[in-house]
């Protein structure tokens, strides 16, 4: 286990600079972005007026992965996240699957980020918006961590003050109705287990705390505090504004908006907020991407560094202390799918692979301990995470499952061809 990136003897360790302030809004970044602007949406057509209990079940799951991954993360404070406590816990082929499904998944979600930055920045240029908002990105990344955390704060506290603004303006109109939150007409317990599938993926950014386990500060006392806080914050927020569009639109309504705060915002009575949704839009997309290329990167250097990734990847710069090799890749990847395709309706698999994900997580931290007490958490977020993962529409379980099919297939090639 390397406590601190100074120690590694290869050279390729980061440097600990973020306090459990830092970790938070970096967590923040990740959860409170574009994806309340849009999954509320979704989550209604499949819950109905149950969405709320939907969002209750996916905090449940996102608590138990939270608390197992606060627990590894402190004993296990490197970069990679649940790619290193699935090597170190379970075995080098559950590490890799996890990673995998990370890298893979999370590559084509900053793309498809990219591309909502771009569609709202520059909707006739969509895709030059989006190489642009890759481009301007993966420079603040390599300039240091600490920028990085500066930008993340900016994004959140922006994004913060549009939702808020949502909230005050529909909860205070004479649009609300509090019979609308009643989640009597419902989609029935499985419609209520896809929208907390479909939610899930909202409160997944914990995640970039863990992954940046080698650039906290102190991480045995800070990462355990961030992680907890982080959640909670979220839930809190995606419950506000959850109460506030469904009580003005109601289920159905919300179901078939494309734009949902916005369109909340104009039944409400503010027309004039919805500029202003647009903006917060944009700027909580941005702040995903920012958060996804950091996750990605971390990851990808721990997977460079076990040489499942092409070890020149695991080069730290020397001034810098990132990972810049792999930044620079995860980068150029995501602008060139960015720049040449739509990849926005071809993700439905990055739901369930953050859901494998979790699952090894949870696998992993129920190894920590034998006592039975100590194993109700991770035995529920594993349970938690498969239930989820298998309730997802059809076609979403199908691609998850062939993208993991695929990184097997490519881990027996590598143990085939370090055999001969």
């Amino acid at each position: 286990m390397t406590q601190s990136g100074a120690q590694r003897p290869d050279g390729t360790g980061l440097r600990r600079s973020l306090n459990v302030g830092d970790a938070v809004v970096i967590g923040l970044g990740a959860m409170i972005g574009a994806g309340i602007f849009a999954a509320l949406a979704p989550a209604a057509r499949a819950a109905g007026s149950a969405l709320l209990p939907g969002l209750a079940v996916a905090a449940v799951v996102a608590y138990c992965n939270a608390t197992s991954s606060a627990r590894l993360a402190a004993l296990y404070p490197a970069s990679g996240g649940t790619y290193v406590y699935g090597r170190e816990r379970l075995g080098v082929f559950w590490g890799y699957l996890a990673g995998w499904s990370f890298v893979v998944g999370k590559t084509a979600s900053c793309a498809a980020m990219a591309l909502t930055v771009g569609a709202y920045v520059w909707p006739g240029q969509a895709h030059a918006a989006a190489v642009a908002a890759v481009v301007a990105l993966t420079a603040v990344n390599y300039g240091g961590m600490q920028k990085s955390a500066l930008l993340t704060r900016v994004i959140v506290s922006v994004v913060l003050a549009v939702l808020a603004s949502v909230v005050a303006v529909c909860l205070g109109s004479g649009a609300a109705d509090a019979s609308r939150l009643d989640p009597g007409s419902s989609g029935g317990a499985g419609g209520v287990l896809q929208a907390a599938g479909l939610l899930f993926f909202a409160f997944a950014g914990y995640a970039r705390i863990a992954t940046r386990g080698e650039e906290v500060r102190d991480p045995e006392r800070t990462i355990p505090r961030a992680i907890p806080l982080a959640l909670g914050i979220s839930l809190v927020v995606y419950a506000a504004v959850a109460v506030a569009v469904l009580s003005v639109l109601g289920a159905q309504a919300l179901g078939r908006a494309a734009a949902p705060l916005a369109d909340a915002a104009r039944a409400a009575g503010a027309p004039g907020l919805v500029p202003v949704v647009r903006v917060g839009a944009a700027v909580a997309a941005l702040g995903s991407l920012l958060a996804l290329i950091l996750g990605a990167s971390r990851t990808t250097l721990a997977m460079a560094r076990d040489r499942h990734l092409p070890g020149v990847l695991a080069a730290v710069h020397p001034r810098f202390h990132v990972p810049h090799r792999a930044e620079l890749a995860v980068g150029a990847v995501v602008a060139a799918l960015a720049a040449t395709v739509d990849v926005r309706g071809a993700i439905g698999f990055s739901s369930f692979g953050v859901l494998a994900y979790y699952a090894i997580a949870n696998a992993s931290a129920w190894t920590l301990n034998s006592m039975p007490v100590s194993r109700v958490v991770p035995a529920v977020g594993l349970l938690g995470c498969v239930t989820l993962a298998f309730s997802l529409p059809v076609v979403s379980v199908g691609v998850g499952a062939g993208v993991l099919g695929l990184g097997v297939v490519a881990y027996g090639v590598r143990r085939g061809v370090v055999a001969r």
